[in-house]
Formats: C-alpha cells, structure tokens, sequence
C-alpha cells in the first residue's frame, strides 16, 4: 500500500514535468510565431530605416543645394568684381589715352621760323631755349641743369661729334634726360656753298644718324650760320621738319665769353620779348652761366616752353 502510494506519486510529479516541458515549448513556438508572424513591426522598423534615409537624402540635398547657391553667388560676386575691375580699368586707359593724346596735342608753333606763338590760348610769355654744336665738351652736363631745373629745351647736335662711342652715349644721355634733338648738319658747313647733293647729305645723313642712335628723327633743323637755301627748305618739306633760326644769342662774342656777361645780356637785352628763341652753344662759360639765365628769364616773368609742345 505503502509502494502504490510512491508510485502514484511519481506519477503525478512525472506528468507534471511533462505538462511543464508542453508549455514551455508552446510558449517558445508562441514567440517564434509572433517574431515570424508580425509584419507591422518590421514594416515598422523598415519605415524608420527608410525615413532616416530619406531625412538623410534631404539634409544632403539641401546641402548640396545650399553649397550650390553659396558658389553661385560667390561666382557671380567675382563676376560683378571682376566686371568692375574690368571697367575701371577700362576707363582708367580711357583717361591716360586722352590724356596722351592732349599732352601730344601741339600749343605752339613757329612764326617765321624764329618766333615761337601760341597756336590758341596757350600763355604767350614764353621763351625756347636752343643748344648749338653739341655733344662737345658740355652737352651733357648742361643737359643736366636744365633738367634739374625742369626747363626744356632743343639741342641742336653736329654729326662730326657723334663718329664715336663716346659721342653717341653723350647724345643718348641727353635725349634719355627729355631733351629734344635737332639737325644742325653732319659737319657745320655753309649750306649755300654746297651743291644740293652736299647739302642732302648733311642733312638727310644726319637724322639717319641720329635715328640709329636714339631711335627717333630730328624734328627740328637749324643751319649753320643761320643760311638757309631754297633746296635745304625743300628738304625740310620732305622730311617734315620746321627749320628755324634765333631772337638772339651772344655767346659767340668775345665780350660775352664769360659766365657773368653772358648771364646778364642773355636775360636784360632788349631782343627779349615773348616767344623769343634763345641761342646758346656747348660751351663751358655757357654752362656755367646757364643756371643764373634760366632763373633770371623765370624772375622775369618767362615759362621756359617745352618743345614736345611746339608743332
């Protein structure tokens, strides 16, 4: 009776653990179900998946579209930059150009082939400074008073002086200083007792001369002595150049052969007078008076004119 019981017992605890281990299977077949079973949840979980990407594709296209907007605007910030830039360059050249053109415009011209006049309103109280028979001795450094007094001036040179390397860098270094250069002939010879083929020579070889040398031909022509000929005033037709002789000038007197006399004639002589043209020479006591003759026709009330200004 006793054993019967145990058994039952056994029986019952045995059936008990076989009803648990059923659950417990159902309970995982259950969940296994639900996990299979449930679309909304992954749809759910794809939703999100596919929100989160699309918030990303739009962050990245407002990003791209943002970045694309600051490029342009800052392309056409350069554009509008760069146009202007472009403009005020423009107009800048513009300026210079007239400016040029008006700075190359002539004022002046010669009256009678001495006297220089004002071709419209340009200030009459005037006077051209001219240098004879350079590059001598004192070319140069008479070129260099004048500059550093900010006074053109014409300097009429000789070919004879320019047959050496010598010469030639004394005439580029006058002419490099702003000077203009002129045609006094190759070798100073009377032009009325030469035949017109001497007397081409003398003047056509040199402005081809000087034009080897500076680059740029003589405009302006003065003949020795001051005689002229109808043949040399033929030439000055076909070369375009304005001869012309002098007001005055006394360097070439003996008593004027010094510094002092020579600055106080050349400024208190009675041949001074608005657009007087003014001869001097390559000379030392000329150099040496030049300062003082510049100042005293300044204190006089005379601008000394620029030759670029004179047609």
């Amino acid at each position: 009776m006793k054993k019967a019981k145990y058994i039952s017992v056994w029986i019952v605890t045995a059936g008990l653990l076989v009803a648990c281990g059923d659950n417990n299977e159902q309970a995982i077949n259950e969940n296994e179900n639900a996990n299979i079973n449930s679309p909304g949840e992954e749809n759910l979980n794809n939703q999100n998946t596919g929100t989160a990407n699309s918030e990303e594709n739009n962050n990245s296209n407002e990003l791209n579209e943002n970045t694309d907007n600051n490029q342009n605007e800052t392309n056409e910030n350069i554009n509008e930059q760069d146009n202007e830039n472009i403009n005020e360059q423009d107009n800048e050249l513009n300026d210079e150009n007239v400016n040029n053109e008006e700075d190359k415009e002539p004022l002046y011209q010669i009256e009678n082939n001495v006297t220089v006049r004002p071709i419209d309103e340009a200030p009459e109280e005037v006077v051209l400074l001219t240098i004879d028979d350079a590059p001598d001795n004192y070319g140069v450094e008479m070129a260099e008073i004048l500059h550093d007094m900010d006074a053109g001036a014409i300097f009429f040179v000789n070919g004879h002086f320019l047959q050496n390397e010598e010469g030639e860098q004394q005439l580029k270094d006058i002419y490099e200083l702003g000077f203009e250069i002129g045609n006094h002939t190759m070798t100073h010879q009377n032009l009325s007792d030469l035949s017109e083929e001497e007397q081409y020579e003398e003047i056509v070889q040199l402005n081809d001369l000087v034009e080897d040398i500076i680059g740029e031909r003589p405009r302006f022509f003065r003949a020795p002595f001051g005689v002229n000929t109808d043949y040399s005033k033929q030439l000055m037709e076909e070369e375009e150049m304005q001869w012309m002789n002098w007001s005055y000038g006394y360097d070439y007197f003996e008593e004027y052969m010094e510094a002092e006399a020579l600055e106080e004639i050349m400024v208190e002589t009675e041949h001074l007078g608005n657009g007087a043209n003014l001869l001097m020479h390559d000379r030392e006591f000329t150099k040496d008076a030049l300062r003082g003759i510049v100042e005293g026709l300044r204190d006089k009330g005379y601008e000394i004119v620029d030759p670029d200004k004179i047609k």
